[in-house]
């Protein structure tokens, strides 16, 4: 006698066995309430609250509220963009001495352009940016490509075709290039916040190999567009 295929198997299995659905269990009930980590909120006075904005600070002094997860703050000095930048130079999970590197980065970037500042003439000294955050976002999005490579196969042959990328995309490759450069290009008694804060200064003025390697990878691109049409597959 044959045996019942898997197809068949799996018809008559599923008359007996109950419909299963896929619940993701939480630790809180549904009376908790998601925690608010914008203080605005909490600063406006109570007359300039709108009626639900009432009800919701009514409903918290009594309803119970969930823990706010880690990645989650209030501090003003909280910036989505650095914490992704720290959790991909993390290595192993550690995360105490990833936070502590770009501490020490934007020390180094304060120090570097506060002593510039003391030295500039007085004509220059408005024009020299001192703030490290204000500096790292800058130099980010000065290394952040507008448009790439994909390979695309077509007859058998490979076609490097350049694509437009997306926001997420050339945030990741600036990230990616930046950490890469400080690992592989480091002197070896040069510390990495030492080498993280020179490049970030050299990308916010548009200088380094950072820079140099988006232009090059924008002319590989500008090179390959006679292939651009093979995108629309």
């Amino acid at each position: 006698m044959a045996a019942p295929s898997a197809a068949g198997l799996s018809w008559r299995l599923r008359a007996w066995l109950p419909r299963l659905t896929q619940v993701r269990w939480s630790r809180y009930s549904p009376s908790f309430l998601e925690p608010e980590v914008n203080k605005e909120l909490y600063r406006k006075p109570w007359e300039e609250l709108s009626e639900e904005e009432k009800e919701k600070l009514e409903l918290k002094a009594v309803q119970p509220i969930k823990a706010a997860p880690p990645t989650v703050s209030s501090s003003v000095f909280s910036d989505p963009m650095i914490s992704k930048f720290t959790n991909m130079m993390m290595k192993d999970g550690n995360k105490v001495l990833a936070r502590s590197l770009m501490a020490q980065t934007l020390e180094a970037i304060k120090r570097k352009q506060l002593e510039k500042y003391h030295k500039a003439p007085e004509d220059e000294k408005e024009t020299i940016e001192c703030n490290p955050y204000v500096i790292f976002h800058q130099a980010l999005k000065n290394c952040q490509p507008i448009i790439g490579l994909s390979s695309i196969t077509k007859g058998g042959k490979t076609y490097q075709v350049p694509v437009p990328l997306k926001d997420n995309r050339k945030r990741f490759l600036a990230m990616k290039w930046l950490i890469t450069e400080c690992r592989e290009n480091k002197n070896r008694r040069m510390l990495m916040p030492e080498k993280l804060s020179q490049e970030l200064l050299q990308a916010f003025n548009n200088e380094g190999p950072i820079i140099k390697k988006k232009h090059v990878l924008h002319k590989m691109a500008e090179a390959n567009r006679a292939y651009a049409h093979f995108r629309w597959w």
